[in-house]
């Protein structure tokens, strides 16, 4: 069969001859090789109207925009793969061939694909930034940053009135509200939307310092591909990128993704999950003060203990009674002071800091709970406070034992017996007659009182010789 320019009663605008004549399935036949030799894949736009969906399970419609249109036919196996069902007045994009259906000659799209058109460009525009992105190394995990261990001050990147920062200031109040949030309003759907969060991200860089800020959410809740098209948009992703505090994304549900999704260091399903990641969670924080707590007694015995070793060191160290028993009496008071004094300002710390630790839950927790935390904390001060006054009084009786034991043999008793103590003048005591002349005073100690004396004669005892 010749193409329709080489019959030569065509290409010269003549009548044709008898022998030139085709008939109307050849000439539709060979439209129909000419069309889809030539429009093998087009990618076509426009507005479903005259939807038809026979039993057959085929669709039949037309495209149309302003000022055109043309048939559509969508075979069934291809159309169980569309993902959604199409309708009147719907705009869609369509993928196929042109063609000729040659029984009436309609020029018509047979479509392979149809996908509705907002998100179907959205889509395709996602996925192609998406590859360039990874092409260069923005998705990379090895440049992610670790979230930090202890998180005291979280920026927030989302709309002032959405559910978002309600949800986190939420999760986090419940979990640990000692945590500061800080919001960074931002409108998230829109033309603004993209310039808006690229701004917020660069102005909590700039005072992160400031404000002691340790990481950021990104973030906003759930909608269709349009609503979320601001955090697919290149200038957010690179904003995230650069960003030198680590960014959390809680962006839509758990099953969508975003652009914003795989630049961001960590990315949660939801932004209370983001929330419930960054926020230690009350309990852990009540059992490690209760490890604390039991650390601080254990410290509290074993200084007792050390120093119940120091007194019993300094009781052994005593070897002679009067001054130097009081000087050491002296020192254990000192040491007892100080050792009151200590005690009463650690428990004075303990209990303003279990009072601060107190109005801190009270404000965040069930009522109950404290109560059963406060109880708890006043018996164990006053179970340490009585061992602390018990404890004192065993070492009180120690002492009081000591002294009596000392003053049994004490000179005193002795001069009590009848006994004295001859001192010179410089009140050394007299051990021989050597240590004094005719003429010389003396003191004598008796156990009633004291008798001053002048040597008027010195006689030696036995086996001495007289100066």
């Amino acid at each position: 069969m010749l193409p329709i320019n080489q019959y030569p009663s065509f290409a010269s605008g003549q009548a044709p001859a008898i022998r030139d004549v085709i008939s109307v399935t050849s000439l539709n036949r060979m439209a129909r090789s000419l069309l889809e030799a030539h429009f093998g894949n087009v990618v076509v736009e426009g507005e479903i109207s005259n939807l038809s969906m026979p039993g057959s399970g085929h669709w039949y419609l037309t495209l149309k925009d302003e000022s055109s249109q043309i048939r559509c036919a969508m075979f069934r196996n291809r159309n169980m793969s569309a993902g959604f069902r199409p309708r009147d007045g719907m705009q869609v994009v369509v993928r196929g061939r042109l063609s000729i259906y040659e029984g009436r000659g309609d020029y018509q799209l047979i479509a392979e694909a149809i996908e509705e058109a907002g998100d179907g460009a959205l889509r395709r525009r996602f996925e192609l930034l998406k590859q360039r992105l990874s092409a260069e190394g923005l998705f990379a995990s090895e440049r992610k940053r670790a979230l930090p261990a202890h998180v005291r001050h979280i920026g927030v990147v989302t709309s002032a009135t959405g559910a978002v920062i309600r949800d986190i200031i939420s999760v986090v109040g419940r979990r640990f509200p000692a945590i500061v949030i800080t919001l960074l309003p931002v409108a998230v759907q829109g033309a603004e939307a993209p310039a808006a969060i690229v701004r917020a991200i660069a102005t909590a860089n700039r005072r992160r310092e400031e404000l002691g800020l340790d990481v950021l959410i990104v973030g906003r809740g759930g909608g269709s591909l349009e609503d979320l098209q601001a955090f697919n948009e290149e200038n957010v992703a690179r904003a995230i990128y650069e960003s030198a505090l680590p960014i959390v994304s809680a962006v839509g549900h758990e099953t969508d993704f975003t652009i914003a999704d795989f630049v961001a260091d960590v990315r949660a399903p939801t932004p209370s999950a983001a929330a419930e990641l960054l926020s230690p969670d009350r309990q852990e924080i009540l059992q490690v003060l209760n490890g604390y707590e039991q650390r601080f007694v254990k410290q509290i015995r074993e200084r007792l203990r050390q120093i119940t070793q120091q007194l019993l060191w300094l009781i052994r160290q005593l070897k002679h009674p009067g001054r130097r028993l009081q000087e050491h009496a002296q020192t254990l008071d000192i040491l007892e002071g100080r050792l009151l004094r200590a005690t009463r300002h650690r428990i004075a710390a303990a209990g303003q800091r279990l009072q601060q630790l107190q109005h801190r839950l009270l404000l965040e927790s069930p009522e109950h709970v404290i109560q059963q935390h406060h109880l708890r904390q006043t018996a164990l001060l006053h179970r340490l406070q009585q061992g602390l006054r018990q404890t004192l009084r065993d070492k009180q009786a120690q002492l009081a034992q000591l002294a009596r034991s000392l003053d049994g043999v004490s000179p005193l008793n002795t001069l009590h017996r009848g006994y004295s103590i001859t001192f010179d003048a410089r009140q050394q005591v007299l051990r021989d007659t050597a240590s004094v002349q005719i003429g010389t005073s003396i003191t004598t100690r008796l156990n009633d009182g004291t008798l001053r004396s002048t040597i008027t004669e010195l006689i030696a005892g036995p086996g001495v010789t007289e100066a």
